[in-house]
């Protein structure tokens, strides 16, 4: 039990301490003794936490005072070892080394473990006063108070990181609890698509047959935002460009777009939040179903930055927007329902052509999310 005591500390073998050779220097010092130690008592060893005045790092346990000392609740003072019989044959007594004084006081933890002792130690004989006793035991008890601050913060520091590795964990598997969830929302609107396609093709070509092939687009835009989440190792923002490659290739099959010209998607490397994302991916649905449908030619999808914003372009090579075209009062759903978008997203929809020729172009430019979020 005393020996868990000492491990406990985990103080055996650790580089020096300031802290612990200013209490032997202090001891030194104020007892006017040539050496003073800070010892823990190990099953084979007496090992020196602070040494004043003393080259060795440890001795055996055999010839040490310290042993002794430990077995004792109070101090353990020979005044002139040479005469005392509890230190005759002590080697360190009867040796080179000429020890003649010791005065060891206990190093007591509180649940009543003796781990070392403070102890001062002269090669002359030596009278200690009660006083002075009092002293050396004062300054045990800041060693003891040192160890357990020490104890006190390695517990501190282990209960943090057993919390941080908690919340990491619990942040793990909520997020794969919500790549799971958005995989699940994925199947299911891609379901929910394909059934609107289905239906859609019942009625022939007729205006309801068209409305229905537009919502199932629409479907299909958030679905892919939720498969790209799934797909993707973060939840809280996705790769913008693999995204549109994955949507307007969807888009590409549904509208059939090698009869109407090609997809084309041109745009940088950037993560934009998941939130931006459903936008983005529904605007680019809007724009390009429209493009499709009034347009002729590839349509080329663009997405660049526009100093600290983004720029979201649908260009076509159609016959261009009608003269006056204004986005803010078409009466088109489809524009009504991407003016609603670009303002969710605090951005702005303009309209242009591309490079002096006919090709119709809108615009939506709006903030980088990831800046504000961390401002």
């Amino acid at each position: 039990m005393r020996l868990a005591a000492v491990r406990r500390y985990e103080v055996l073998d650790t580089p020096a301490d300031g802290s612990f050779d200013h209490i032997t220097a202090l001891a030194a010092d104020l007892f006017s003794v040539p050496i003073a130690i800070i010892s823990l008592v190990d099953h084979d060893r007496i090992w020196f936490k602070s040494h004043h005045g003393l080259d060795a790092k440890q001795i055996d346990r055999a010839p040490g005072l310290c042993a002794s000392a430990i077995l004792q609740n109070g101090p353990w003072i020979l005044s002139d070892a040479k005469s005392d019989v509890r230190a005759l044959s002590n080697p360190l007594v009867a040796g080179e080394f000429g020890l003649r004084f010791y005065a060891g006081v206990p190093l007591r933890t509180s649940d009543g473990f003796n781990l070392g002792t403070l102890c001062i130690i002269d090669r002359e004989p030596r009278a200690v006063s009660e006083q002075e006793i009092a002293r050396l035991a004062q300054l045990a008890s800041v060693v003891m108070d040192q160890m357990e601050l020490r104890l006190s913060a390695r517990r501190a520091v282990a209960d943090l990181s057993a919390m941080v590795s908690e919340k990491d964990t619990a942040l793990r598997r909520s997020e794969m609890l919500a790549k799971e969830i958005d995989h699940r929302v994925s199947n299911s609107l891609q379901l929910i698509s394909s059934l609107i396609h289905l239906q859609s093709r019942t009625l022939a070509k007729t205006e309801a047959s068209r409305h229905l092939a537009v919502a199932a687009s629409r479907v299909t835009a958030v679905a892919q935002v939720h498969r790209h989440i799934y797909m993707t190792e973060g939840i809280k923002s996705a790769e913008c460009k693999v995204y549109l490659e994955r949507l307007c290739r969807d888009l590409s099959l549904m509208l059939n777009s090698a009869q109407r010209g090609e997809i084309v998607v041109e745009a940088i490397d950037a993560e934009i939040p998941t939130g931006q994302l459903v936008s983005v991916g529904l605007i680019v649905n809007e724009l390009v179903t429209n493009a499709a449908k009034h347009g002729t030619g590839k349509i080329t999808v663009s997405f660049e930055r526009a100093g600290s914003d983004f720029l979201l372009s649908v260009s076509d090579q159609g016959i261009g927007l009608p003269e006056g075209f204004d986005p803010a009062t078409s009466l088109g759903l489809g524009m009504k329902v991407v003016a609603s978008l670009a303002q969710k997203l605090n951005g702005r929809l303009s309209i242009g052509i591309v490079n002096g020729s006919d090709e119709a172009k809108l615009s939506v430019q709006f903030p980088d999310g990831s800046q504000l979020t961390q401002t």
